[in-house]
């Protein structure tokens, strides 16, 4: 932003003009009379720059560009909006941007997660600010949540669907009995996945949005190569009809909670009670639920995606920033996590050290004995089985010889589990790799 704080318009530079960038054009021209009002203040876009400009971005009397550094370098832009994804050129343009004294703006969470810290102290340095709520649950303002509004609390734990192909595709297959790939198509042929879907399905996504919510909840650096990640390829219509009879509904979950030990950070699917909240999430929609020490239990709950839901938030950062820069007391005066000063004494636990409930589902040879084997292999690791789904064979498994068993165990630590699972599979009894599912209990959290 311009030195000068009495100035009456914040003048605005948008790089990229895909989904997110056309949406956040557009909001800021149709509520322009809103935004004013608001603020205070204009809030004008004077250059944009894109790899394919449209014809009356020429007629807007804008500035327009192919080239994003362009925009960095204009004197006359007071806050870069980053919208054009990726680590490169992003992370460089963000860093011009600052070393420029501007101000920014970016719906990058994958630039954030693993180039935050980075970043943020460049910013620090410069006197500067950088706003990210849009990277993370698109219109759900769940980083201002964390920094504002649950700002006098210690944060115990938080859960998120913070995904939304990935919450398609397991609704779809529970509602409509249908298997991953075909569900998986469908969701590439409606724009809820990209052609290479790897960043969703197998919860890349989750985890850099994970990675960022677990440093303003815990005021941690972020880690986002400390964050657990399994996908949701492997799960199959069976587990999630198993889990239903069982009481549960299987959800893509990015969770991290903060125990004796250190900090879980973790993303997976996750047996959730169907009297769960957040277990009644389905389609593409988000939600985060957060547990205080003072608030207790609070769900956020929205479209994680698309044009006008992640433009909202895209806005609401640049208009916080108008605010802020209006005060001649202010300054810089919004941090860019929810602490100022970042802890060091909290570790991340690998997910051996994790505790947790279980669901497994285990292919064993029908004969007489088998789960009295399983139970007491199950027993010597110390490990009670707490339900138990024991199905007829059919199809191929009735062929072959084999029964589905369903198990829930009781909490136990997952190395121990690990090593409980290896003694299972070396049974002459038991067919192939066991299904393992975690299950969480989010105390507090039931509706």
């Amino acid at each position: 932003m311009s030195q000068d704080r009495n100035k009456q318009t914040l003048r605005i530079g948008i790089c990229g003009l895909g989904t997110v960038g056309g949406g956040t054009y557009h909001l800021l021209n149709s509520k322009k009379t809103e935004i004013t009002r608001r603020v205070g203040m204009d809030l004008d876009i004077v250059h944009v720059a894109t790899r394919h400009p449209a014809p009356e971005l020429a007629k807007s009397g804008i500035r327009v560009s192919t080239n994003v550094f362009d925009v960095a370098n204009d004197p006359e832009v007071d806050i870069l909006v980053e919208l054009i994804g990726g680590y490169e050129p992003a992370l460089e343009l963000v860093l011009l941007a600052i070393a420029n004294g501007k101000n920014v703006v970016t719906a990058n969470k994958a630039l954030i997660a693993v180039h935050g810290n980075t970043i943020f102290e460049a910013a620090r340095k410069k006197g500067v600010v950088v706003s990210y709520e849009s990277a993370v649950a698109g219109g759900i303002p769940i980083i201002k949540a964390l920094r504002e509004g649950l700002a006098a609390n210690s944060i115990q734990w938080l859960a998120g669907i913070i995904n939304g192909t990935s919450n398609y595709i397991l609704t779809e297959m529970g509602e409509n009995n249908r298997d991953f790939p075909d569900v998986l198509k469908e969701a590439q042929q409606l724009g809820y996945a990209e052609a290479d879907p790897t960043f969703d399905v197998e919860g890349i996504d989750a985890a850099h949005k994970l990675a960022i919510l677990a440093s303003n909840a815990f005021g941690i650096a972020l880690q986002f190569e400390r964050v657990f990640t399994e996908g949701i390829s492997h799960i199959t219509t069976g587990d999630i009809a198993y889990a239903e009879e069982l009481g549960y509904r299987i959800k893509h979950l990015g969770i991290t909670r903060v125990t004796e030990l250190g900090i879980e950070l973790r993303v997976h699917p996750t047996l959730v009670s169907e009297q769960a909240l957040i277990a009644n999430v389905n389609g593409v929609m988000n939600a985060v639920v957060v547990k205080g020490d003072s608030a207790g239990s609070t769900l956020y709950y929205g479209a994680g995606a698309g044009a006008e839901a992640t433009a909202s938030s895209v806005v609401a950062d640049i208009i916080d920033i108008a605010r802020a820069g209006r005060d001649e007391t202010q300054g810089a005066s919004i941090p860019p996590l929810a602490f100022t000063a970042l802890r060091n004494d909290l570790k991340i636990l690998d997910i051996t050290e994790i505790e947790s409930e279980y669901y497994l589902r285990i292919s064993a040879r029908d004969r007489v004995g088998v789960f009295a084997k399983i139970s007491q292999v199950l027993t010597h690791y110390g490990i009670n089985i707490e339900a138990v789904i024991q199905k007829e064979p059919h199809g191929s498994d009735l062929e072959k010889g084999i029964v589905p068993i369903v198990l829930l165990t009781s909490r136990i630590n997952e190395a121990a589990m690990d090593v409980a699972i290896a003694a299972l599979e070396a049974l002459e009894e038991v067919d192939g790799q066991i299904m393992r599912i975690r299950v969480e209990q989010f105390d507090g959290e039931n509706g």
